[in-house]
């Protein structure tokens, strides 16, 4: 856990004071990630750097798992925390296993258990051990010498992880894989993580909290969703963007947004069974289903009356479908690639669970805001 209490920092300057940070209060609980984001100048980073004294506060306190940091050696502090920075800072002279190790080799470690901790770790940010441990940082990729940053952070097993714009100068399509590697390692690891970041979407993605700095204020402090779906001012408005509800999608599961008793078929029921549960239902797609409950294709269209035959002669392949865990940008991206406004969401056996619309998704995404007028 880390607690900022009134965390405030006046730097001297030319024509007098200013103010970077201030009176900044921040809670974030114990395994949780937060994202401190902002314009440039905002205090983002500051608030960071004093959380590990390379900025020393004016005034107000940091607490570390219930324990004021101000009686800390400042050392000894700095080494309880790891920190990742946008340029890495890897030693050129040492190899990839002595950057890993710096920490560990301070604290006193052996080398058999330093050997064994970088081991562990290569492995755990996808680099092979045996390729990588006696390189270089001159001969790894950006991408490949950030992932050995996150992994020197992570050496001493730091119950607190600090991180300033770390995935900033990697291509979009290597920082995609590194964020979705780092979240994995996140759910084993369980670190506390401030992560300051420029970007919305990387907020929105790695973030359980979100932290919206301006002129040196917190001007709010929340989850991803509520940040989008309730901005407290219109600076965060605009800061989020106009498309902020489109990206609530990635928040949201199918679960959240699907109908879980929609009507069904059968392959052998009369095509004009089906065409009265659409009239009854609203509905002009159905899910065709076998004994087992399995999807075998959908009624679409509304059959007419004039239709014959059972519901076999007339169903259509299954395009795509989704499962109740699946993200509600997936499953937009999915209706737009087949053109389609309606899903069939099933289990890992292919059964049917239920279903998923656009109109549904529009309807639960509004609800949000509605919800809110009401409370207002």
């Amino acid at each position: 856990m880390i607690r900022l209490e009134n965390l405030t920092k006046i730097f001297e300057t030319r024509d007098g004071t200013a103010v970077a940070a201030d009176h900044i209060n921040m809670n974030v609980p114990e395994g949780e990630i937060c994202i401190l984001l902002g314009p440039s100048g905002c205090g983002k980073t500051t608030t960071l750097k004093m959380i590990n004294r390379l900025v020393p506060p004016t005034s107000g306190k940091v607490f570390i798992g219930n324990q004021d940091t101000s009686s800390y050696d400042t050392i000894a502090l700095r080494r309880g925390i790891g920190y990742v920075i946008q340029q890495i800072g890897l030693f050129p002279n040492m190899t990839v296993a002595e950057n890993i190790g710096v920490v560990p080799h301070m604290l006193g470690w052996d080398r058999r258990r330093i050997k064994q901790r970088v081991e562990e770790l290569l492995e755990m940010v996808t680099l092979d051990p045996a390729v990588f441990m006696t390189r270089f940082p001159k001969e790894l990729s950006g991408g490949q010498q950030q992932r050995i940053g996150v992994a020197r952070a992570l050496a001493a097993d730091p119950p607190v992880l600090l991180m300033d714009e770390p995935f900033g100068a990697i291509d979009p399509i290597n920082r995609a894989i590194i964020q979705d590697e780092f979240l994995k390692m996140q759910q084993k690891l369980g670190k506390t993580i401030l992560f300051v970041s420029h970007d919305i979407d990387e907020a929105v993605k790695m973030g359980d909290k979100v932290a919206i700095f301006n002129a040196g204020k917190l001007e709010q402090f929340d989850t991803p969703d509520n940040v989008l779906a309730h901005p407290v001012s219109d600076f965060i408005a605009d800061f989020v963007g106009r498309d902020r509800t489109l990206k609530r999608l990635p928040l949201a599961s199918v679960a959240d947004a699907m109908d879980a008793n929609p009507p069904c078929v059968s392959a052998d029921d009369p095509v004009q069974k089906a065409a009265g549960l659409m009239a009854e239902s609203g509905y002009v797609d159905l899910a065709v289903v076998d004994a087992a409950g399995k999807v075998q294709g959908v009624m679409s269209g509304g059959p007419a009356a004039a239709r014959q035959g059972v519901c076999r002669d007339h169903c259509c392949e299954i395009k795509a479908s989704v499962t109740r865990l699946d993200d509600l940008r997936t499953v937009v991206s999915l209706m737009f690639a087949n053109e389609l406004t309606w899903l069939a969401c099933v289990d890992e056996h292919g059964r049917y669970q239920g279903c998923i619309t656009l109109t549904g998704i529009t309807r639960f995404l509004g609800q949000t805001y509605r919800d809110l007028e009401r409370e207002e």
